[in-house]
């Protein structure tokens, strides 16, 4: 019997059996990207992971709406409060509207998403198109004590908070350790509490990205954005929130803090989070020079690369990890994954064009049958173990040798029996394509071949072979190729 679906749970720190707040319906809320930064391997391994996830909960056939922000308000540059927003600073240096900044960043994160063949969202809802939904949360807060308003700026009192409910609960933060840790920074002052975050900031008369409040002109605060788009598309309660282990303190204990203080509850049944990349066992770092783009590892060009990787042998790499795990980026590990990945869409194609042979009076081996179905079970119990892909990955190889065996002969599909070789194939192809979101990459290059068979054609032509010369000629035209005889030799066009 194939175990439930069980996920950890960072708010319990607990395997929970997944149980939706409303089957078969799954509201899933992941924290997008900031649109004033360019899109890191630390992104792509987060968004790879709900994607994953995402993929699997339809394939067990649940309704997902999947929700993930596009942050395009402008945030400050520094921790005190003040100066210039990264999306106004932006646009100054390069002479752009701050809408053409947010417009060219979220461009890019989607091309990078799509080359490591990602799904879309179900919705992907901006934060500067719900300023009147956090304003009004913004209102709530104070009308119920748990915020204040401070010469235009109003922040939330965790203090307050703290009195009937527990502010850090998520990453274990205490309040009393964190205000004797805080040190005071420039412009903090008007907050009670060092520790109090904003909901909304006054706007200086410079700050381009500024909207009219009750308080004057201002914008809102970073973690204001996704409990208002997560409530408003999903509810005040649901399913799945995500996002990257960076987030936990302080981004989503200020959403469970807000969520609580407005509307009563917390936001999410189920909190999990991404780990962190490395590069070569080292933290990723400009200042280390280990700072490794998702362009740069398709490219090859950066300095501590062997070589270019594709955008799924780079797929196949991260879920070679579970996604809780630390990730270590090498061009050893990275060569490996490549002939892992090509390994795997060797199978692929094979299992593509095998056909069930056999008839009633065929044996059935039990023993090879009971294997197979086995495996096929381990992959649905790997993915029911915390969305475990590397184990799965290790679960496909092993039907691999299967497919591979009755490629070769050495087990016919007679011995499985029609349903349990139906089965195989099933599993390893929609495990494979749709659950681990991975495909065949056009490896081979049109015009070397062409040029092989040009060659072939010139020797027949040279030996006199015509009918090897009308069938090449025939073969590529059917491919819309055209072998043009020239003087000076022999060149080829795509057919009118």
């Amino acid at each position: 019997m194939i175990p439930p679906l069980r996920v950890y749970n960072t708010l319990t720190r607990e395997k929970e059996v997944f149980e939706p707040l409303n089957a078969p319906f799954v509201g899933m809320y992941v924290c997008g990207p900031t649109v004033y930064n360019d899109v890191h391997l630390g992104n792509v391994r987060t968004f790879l992971s709900f994607d994953v996830m995402y993929r699997y909960l339809q394939h067990q056939g649940y309704k997902v709406r999947y929700v993930r922000n596009i942050t395009d308000v402008g945030h400050l540059l520094d921790e005190s409060g003040e100066g210039e927003d990264k999306i106004s600073r932006a646009a100054r240096l390069e002479q752009l509207e701050p809408m053409e900044v947010v417009q060219r960043y979220t461009n890019r994160f989607h091309e990078v998403l799509s080359l490591f063949n990602f799904l879309p969202p179900s919705i992907e809802p901006t934060a500067t198109g719900h300023i009147l939904e956090q304003i009004k949360l913004t209102k709530a807060l104070i009308e119920k004590g748990l915020a204040y308003e401070v010469d235009g700026s109003v922040y939330f009192d965790v203090n307050k908070y703290n009195q009937d409910h527990t502010y850090g609960k998520l990453s274990g933060r205490n309040v009393e350790e964190l205000i004797a840790g805080q040190r005071e920074l420039e412009g903090q002052a008007e907050k009670r509490n060092s520790i109090d975050f904003a909901l909304w900031k006054k706007a200086s008369p410079e700050h381009i990205m500024r909207w009219d409040s009750p308080w004057g002109p201002g914008f809102p605060g970073w973690h204001l954005e996704c409990t208002v788009m997560s409530t408003k598309y999903l509810g005040e309660r649901f399913d799945i929130h995500g996002g990257g282990m960076d987030l936990k303190f302080p981004h989503h204990d200020c959403e469970i803090a807000q969520s609580v203080g407005g509307y009563g509850q917390e936001p999410a049944k189920y909190w999990l989070h991404t780990n962190m990349v490395t590069i070569n066992g080292q933290k990723m770092s400009k200042s280390l020079g280990n700072s490794i783009l998702p362009s740069e590892l398709i490219s090859g060009k950066h300095p501590l690369l062997d070589q270019a990787y594709s955008p799924m042998i780079i797929r196949f790499f991260m879920l070679q990890s579970h996604y809780s795990s630390t990730l270590d980026f090498s061009n050893e590990a990275l060569k490996a994954a490549q002939k892992g990945y090509i390994k795997l869409m060797n199978g692929l194609r094979i299992a593509k064009e095998l056909e069930f042979t056999g008839d009633s009076d065929s044996k059935v081996n039990e023993k090879a049958q009971k294997q197979v179905e086995g495996l096929c079970d381990n992959c649905y119990r790997a993915m029911n173990d915390d969305f475990n892909t590397a184990q799965t990955i290790a679960h496909l190889f092993n039907l691999l040798k299967k497919i591979n065996s009755i490629q070769t002969g050495a087990l016919s599909p007679a011995e499985l029996g029609e349903e349990t070789f139906g089965r195989m194939l099933k599993t390893f192809l929609s495990f494979t394509e749709e659950v681990l979101g991975l495909k065949e990459e056009n490896r081979v290059q049109p015009e070397a071949l062409i040029g092989a068979l040009l060659d072939i054609y010139k020797e027949a032509k040279t030996s006199k072979d015509y009918d090897k010369v009308d069938q090449i000629r025939s073969s590529l035209r059917n491919s819309g190729i055209v072998v043009k005889d020239m003087k000076d030799g022999i060149d080829w066009a795509y057919e009118e």
